[in-house]
């Protein structure tokens, strides 16, 4: 008799044993030994759910996110941080210069300001400041009288003290066509006072352009020739310079002198290009019409340069205590160059 569990002979078809004969299922593992059962799976070495159920519900969370379970708190901080900026307008403060007023705003006596001192009686001529740089030609000297460049500009800056009027103005004679002729000295100097780093970083402060030939304004920004600066600013120390006359002529006007020797070639000791020691120029000289009459020393060695401080001569106090004893000590500072009142703002 044939055996019915085992094969048939002569071919036949086997018979399968009942542990075999069951439904196909798909293995986790189709590498894995389908007779090696659970401990040839994967799976099989899994943390057992019921171990899962015992964690809290913090340490699922973390199990689960990683680590943007960390970064997600700080998220909502910030997310919450620039809602309320946006909602309330509110800005978190930056560190910057510190805003001052002049003594007196508007009242600067009678006295030039802006030149070396008349009384002084020795000048070293080896100092950078006596030097004129090599550069472009100018007019030497021009008619004593300025005709007035058209152009007027709305207030710039909130003025809660004074909002200062001025005019631009050229020297008959001169030629401006080297540096874009008189309209690109008045884009200048409206430019820069309109500049946000300029005096109007200080609430106190405003400034408005006129060309109303009736107008008084509380000064006039004059690009002049070297010889009618002579006249309106001091020659007693010869050497190229710019200054506020706040009684110049006849009429008695507050006059701010530009020097044009120094507004084509600017100044040795200033290491910056020419557009930015135009800008200082400008600066400084309406500083000490807005108020400002005192020089700065260089307040921090490696520093940017005061505004006030005079850097056509020199951003080294040592030297600048040789030409100006009466406002700098040598005390060994020197300043990088600087064009703006609020450089930070």
């Amino acid at each position: 008799m044939t055996n019915e569990s085992g094969p048939r002979g002569g071919g036949g078809v086997p018979v399968l044993h009942s542990e075999w004969n069951q439904p196909l299922r798909a293995l986790r593992d189709p590498m894995a030994d389908p007779m090696a059962g659970d401990a040839g799976r994967p799976g099989a070495d899994r943390d057992d759910p019921a171990d899962v159920r015992k964690q809290s519900w913090l340490g699922r969370f973390l199990s689960t996110y990683g680590w943007r379970a960390y970064a997600l708190p700080l998220l909502v901080v910030l997310t919450g941080v620039v809602l309320y900026q946006t909602m309330t307008g509110t800005v978190v403060p930056v560190a910057e210069e510190p805003v001052k007023g002049p003594p007196t705003i508007g009242s600067a006596g009678t006295s030039i300001i802006g030149a070396p001192p008349r009384g002084l009686t020795e000048f070293d001529a080896s100092l950078p400041t006596g030097i004129l740089p090599a550069g472009g030609p100018f007019t030497e000297a021009g008619a004593k009288t300025w005709h007035m460049v058209p152009g007027t500009s709305p207030k710039v800056g909130l003025g809660t003290a004074k909002t200062f009027t001025y005019t631009v103005e050229v020297e008959d004679g001169v030629d401006t066509s080297s540096f874009g002729g008189d309209d690109g000295f008045a884009r200048m100097v409206t430019e820069t006072l309109a500049n946000p780093k300029s005096w109007t970083h200080n609430p106190q402060f405003a400034f408005q352009r006129t060309d109303d030939p009736a107008a008084k304004p509380d000064f006039r920004v004059s690009l002049t020739s070297p010889v009618t600066v002579r006249e309106g600013c001091g020659y007693e120390i010869q050497i190229e310079t710019s200054c506020y006359n706040p009684i110049y002529g006849a009429n008695a006007e507050p006059r701010v002198f530009i020097n044009l020797a120094r507004w084509v070639r600017g100044a040795v000791p200033f290491q910056g290009d020419i557009g930015s020691y135009r800008q200082y120029l400008i600066n400084h000289e309406v500083g000490h019409a807005i108020g400002y009459n005192a020089h700065e020393p260089c307040e921090r060695n490696g520093g940017l340069a005061p505004i006030m401080m005079q850097q056509t001569f020199s951003t080294s106090d040592n030297d600048a205590s040789r030409f100006d004893p009466g406002s700098v000590q040598p005390d060994g500072k020197t300043c990088r160059f600087n064009s703006w009142p609020y450089p930070i703002a």
